[in-house]
């Protein structure tokens, strides 16, 4: 077996199910909705099945059954524990350095981050198997099977979608870094990734890093410029935010999920064999993997809630290489539109779970709701709504002309007493009046029964609408979701600059 088919039956092994959304063509929920449709939409505070990088390092050929079970399987980790996966050398390295933390990207595959270690240490925490595993970025669209014209997509990985990665494709074909710089303070690559289950296709984009150290943390950018011939909406998708995969010696993986966040309750460990990964809301928007004396690395991202990670292989033993290693994934649920320019941030930060912890409570974000449109959609997702990519120029422009317009919003977290008013700041072209807002509690779907109402104007000026939320008997708990209906009855022309969704 040549190396690039056996590392694509050894990474298989370990995929999990994370792609239904794009492959059966609906995000979990319908494209289009009719208002008969529209208070019994499927439960949006679920775990969605889109696709996510792979559980790399663990991916098999799928098997028909397996794609018709789920459609698409997310990435799945490395190799199984049996089977040494083709090494993956490090051959052009690019470190920061800060004296307490070392950091490093490999210029031949993408500049992907493939070290994290103590200054001065040798005892790096990134696994490196093979090309899927690292810190890396990769996104997920349409079509599904993803096979331009000339191609030759592998037969363990027939029907993937669109899926351009930092670091190579199963091919072993590497990501070409094309920019770089590092002035002892940042370190910036750029790349043009490769489509995973393609042999030697670029990306129609490029993927940028931004690294910088600080104590014992490394604060990384990352940013996606697609620029596809294919101008085709597809549906969205799980997007990993980032991939993290981690050594096997640290195989003990704590969140916290409870409804006392930043209060020093007690932590919770993730108990997992994946893949399939388990899913979960990190509540307090952290997730570490430890070794046996509570070390290791935690990964932080301030505006995400679902995650999903887990442990393969042999538990406490394993380095960079090993097929054995630890899973973290923020994430979002997102459409990558054709043009999009689409970035978010993340921490890695190395010490003991008191010291992580200890931080994250320090910076605790606010949970309230805020959510602002000038420059991007800001993980709302629109149903029955049409729009331009990202970026925008101070709001974000919807057509409002099929039947049931709908903005999904990403997972939140917060009691009801915490937030009694949403402030809505928005302009109306057309002829709509009237617009709606659902709020779904821990453990339960969108419904008429959770629905706030109230009169808008459509005459191109922008207003601010202040939304009663405590007025509505059934808005009490924990609110885990929210879903803005722009306007309840539409027609062709109708329009909305969608400019703010905050607290109040």
């Amino acid at each position: 077996m040549d190396p690039a088919s056996e590392q694509a039956h050894n990474l298989s092994e370990l995929r999990w199910p994370l792609g239904e959304a794009l492959h059966s063509g609906r995000l979990d929920v319908p494209t289009r909705i009719d208002d008969r449709e529209k208070h019994s939409l499927p439960r949006l505070d679920l775990p969605l099945p889109p696709l996510l990088p792979y559980a790399r390092g663990m991916k098999r050929p799928l098997s028909s059954a397996w794609l018709a079970a789920f459609l698409l399987a997310a990435y799945a980790m490395s190799a199984s524990a049996q089977t040494r996966l083709p090494k993956a050398e490090r051959q052009s390295p690019e470190f920061l350095d800060n004296g307490t933390i070392r950091i490093g990207v490999d210029m031949s595959k993408g500049g992907a981050i493939d070290w994290l270690s103590a200054s001065g240490a040798a005892d790096n925490v990134i696994n490196t198997a093979d090309l899927g595993r690292y810190v890396q970025q990769s996104y997920y669209s349409g079509p599904c099977p993803y096979v331009p014209p000339g191609a030759t997509q592998h037969p363990g990985w027939a029907g993937w979608c669109w899926n351009p990665i930092q670091v190579g494709d199963v091919y072993l074909n590497p990501a070409q870094v094309v920019n770089h710089s590092n002035d002892g303070k940042t370190l910036y690559t750029k790349c043009v990734p490769m489509q995973w289950a393609l042999d030697g296709v670029p990306g129609e984009c490029t993927m940028e890093t931004w690294i910088e150290l600080e104590d014992n943390r490394a604060h990384v950018r990352f940013r996606l410029k697609n620029a596809r011939a294919d101008l085709t909406r597809y549906p969205a998708a799980h997007q990993e935010l980032p991939a993290v995969y981690t050594i096997g010696r640290l195989h003990r993986l704590f969140t916290y999920t409870g409804t006392v966040p930043f209060t020093g309750d007690t932590l919770t460990q993730i108990h997992n064999s994946g893949p399939p990964w388990q899913y979960w809301i990190s509540t307090e928007r952290w997730a570490a993997l430890v070794d046996d004396d509570d070390w290791g690395v935690g990964v932080i991202y301030p505006d995400r809630l679902l995650t999903v990670g887990g442990f393969h292989g042999t538990p406490g033993i394993g380095g960079p290489t090993s097929s054995s290693t630890g899973y973290i994934a923020p994430l979002h649920t997102e459409l990558i539109d054709a043009t999009i320019e689409y970035q978010y941030a993340f921490t890695l930060i190395l010490g003991n779970l008191n010291q992580i912890r200890s931080y994250v409570t320090a910076h605790a974000p606010d949970p309230r709701p805020s959510f602002d449109f000038h420059r991007d959609r800001n993980h709302w997702v629109p149903v029955n709504a049409s729009d331009q990519a990202p970026p925008y120029s101070g709001a974000w422009t919807l057509s409002l002309d099929a039947v049931d317009p709908q903005l999904i919003g990403p997972p939140v977290d917060y009691a009801a007493a915490q937030v009694p008013r949403l402030v809505i700041e928005a302009a109306y072209r057309g002829s709509g009046d009237t617009a709606e807002l659902f709020f779904a509690r821990t453990g339960e779907g969108f419904s008429a029964d959770r629905c706030v109402a109230w009169p808008v104007i459509s005459d191109g000026v922008t207003r601010t609408y202040i939304v009663d939320l405590a007025a509505h008997p059934e808005y009490t708990g924990r609110i885990a979701r929210l879903r803005f209906d722009p306007l309840v009855q539409t027609e062709a022309g109708n329009e909305v600059d969608l400019i703010s969704i905050r607290f109040q």
